[in-house]
């Protein structure tokens, strides 16, 4: 790997390496970060007196750092205050494969595994930056909009932080795949696509008269595909990326 493509990937050790089917392990920034910034949910993995939890939250990434948020009486806020070694993941199923041999039924996916240690967000510019990201990132530009939080609510609120160490991403696009034998076998077999696909807008009973949609969330409008909308979300809210 050139030193080029190392600046642009993450490294790889026994803990994120693709062990199965590694042709579809990918480690670069790219690829790992388009899985990211494509969903909302993860779930978030992590060790507490020899217990192991998973909790799902929802997330956002700034640069190679993760954030998620909660409820500061969680159990896993509480617990990811010391600076906790955490496994995120994220997963989209892109399609169920039905083949000719039970054993070669399989899914089309894309997956990322991310490590690091995770420690509660005490800065308060810190904090005050992930209140606006965890709106504003999936919503661009409507924190100004809303009515301010008060300082209960900020302080019912904990954030969560991780830099990523290691990730690797899991990709598999194949479709049917069949043992060449089997293709002339009197079987059918497909492909079924799954996406998330956005449906029509319902506005809360209660809007004022007079108070229409705003042109920033037009970004999710029916039949979009959700993963669609969150990428471009993130690019509006970070053009860097």
């Amino acid at each position: 790997m050139s030193q080029a493509e190392t600046q642009n990937s993450y490294p790889t050790s026994a803990r994120n390496q693709v062990k199965r089917r590694h042709d579809r392990g990918f480690y670069d920034h790219a690829t790992v970060h388009r899985i990211l910034d494509s969903s909302m949910l993860c779930h978030v993995s992590y060790v507490i007196d020899g217990q192991p939890y998973c909790t799902p939250t929802f997330f956002w990434r700034e640069g190679t750092r993760l954030y998620w948020h909660g409820s500061s009486a969680s159990r896993m806020l509480r617990n990811q205050t010391r600076g906790e070694r955490v496994c995120l993941t994220v997963a989209h199923l892109d399609s169920l494969v039905l083949a000719r041999c039970g054993f070669n039924h399989s899914a089309d996916y894309r997956a990322v595994m991310a490590f690091g240690t995770a420690y509660l967000v005490t800065d308060p510019e810190e904090k005050e930056r992930a209140v606006v990201a965890m709106v504003d990132r999936f919503f661009p530009d409507r924190t100004a909009s809303l009515r301010q939080s008060n300082a209960q609510e900020i302080k019912a609120t904990s954030f969560i932080a991780m830099e990523i160490e290691e990730a690797s991403a899991k990709v598999r696009a194949k479709g049917v795949a069949d043992d060449d034998e089997d293709y002339a076998l009197p079987i059918y077999a497909e492909r079924i696509p799954v996406r998330t696909v956005l449906g029509a807008p319902e506005p809360c009973p209660r809007v004022r008269d007079g108070v229409t949609r705003p042109a920033t969330l037009n970004g999710y409008s029916e039949g979009r595909l959700l993963e669609d909308a969150l990428r471009d979300a993130y690019f509006v809210q970070y053009p860097n990326g």
